[in-house]
């Protein structure tokens, strides 16, 4: 199973490269159910994997020049700060057993599960019917900044991150094209510097927090997923990206369900 883990760690490479969105979708469900990693432990890994594969991704279109480092910081700061308090106070704060709920004990790995299913939920509506905006890549548009709404909007993915270890890109895309109007391209590159830089600060809270890491399982997973993103930035010069956004939305709309069904119905 170990084996077919780290395989399809690269399918989460592929989908940062392909559409800047998705990794964190495919990591958490294939740790906890592929490699047997506990669902709170699987959220920081996810953290380490999805932020140093974007990291790679976010460099390579750096070099092609698409990247906005103005909007990185912009977005950047409160998310960074959201997801690294998240995860050092929050995660820890949270009581390992919630509540009861007609006879089923909600646990801290299974609610943390069950919001990430959510979050999928939220994710496959938003790839499989995006606006119109978010698909037209303007490209000679001027850029203009809504400020008030990058910053809140950069909060609230960073404790989305920092809670079930989401990179959040399918939540940043949309906003950097609606609230500063960037072209998609742009904004997919940007999203991935966004991602890396939060994912990677909000992992360093799980180490202060004197969390185990099992750093051999997580270098061979980012090895894989690494190698994934090599392979999606070169696929996405050769794919529709709306067509391959729609069908990955409808994946993970199926695995959201999915996830819901096991924690709920078949513990």
């Amino acid at each position: 199973m170990e084996i077919l883990g780290y395989i399809l760690a690269a399918l989460v490479g592929v989908s940062l490269g392909l559409i800047g969105s998705g990794g964190s979708i495919l990591t958490v469900p294939i740790l906890v159910y592929i490699m047997g990693v506990n669902p709170v432990a699987a959220t920081a890994y996810s953290l380490f994997i999805v932020g140093t594969t974007a990291m790679v991704g976010g460099i390579q279109n750096a070099v092609a020049g698409r990247v906005d480092f103005k909007t990185v910081l912009i977005f950047g700061i409160p998310s960074i700060a959201a997801v690294y308090l998240t995860r050092l106070y929050l995660v820890p704060f949270i009581p390992q057993e919630i509540a009861t709920i007609a006879g089923l004990a909600i646990t801290k790995p299974i609610a943390l599960m069950l919001l990430f299913a959510v979050v999928m939920l939220m994710a496959s509506y938003s790839m499989i019917k995006p606006s119109k905006k978010t698909d037209e890549a303007e490209e000679g548009a001027p850029m203009t900044y809504n400020y008030p709404m990058i910053l809140a909007e950069g909060s609230i993915v960073g404790v989305l991150t920092g809670l079930v270890g989401a990179g959040g890109g399918f939540l940043i895309i949309p906003a950097l094209v609606l609230l500063a109007k960037m072209p998609m391209k742009l904004a997919v590159g940007t999203s991935l510097f966004i991602i890396a830089a939060k994912s990677l600060i909000g992992f360093i809270g799980d180490i202060q927090g004197g969390n185990f890491i099992d750093w051999n399982l997580l270098a061979i997973f980012t090895f894989s997923a690494v190698l994934g993103i090599f392979g999606g930035i070169y696929l996405s010069k050769k794919i529709a990206g709306a067509k391959l956004k729609t069908g990955f939305g409808w994946f993970v709309l199926i695995m959201g369900i999915y996830i819901i069904i096991k924690e709920l119905f078949l513990k």
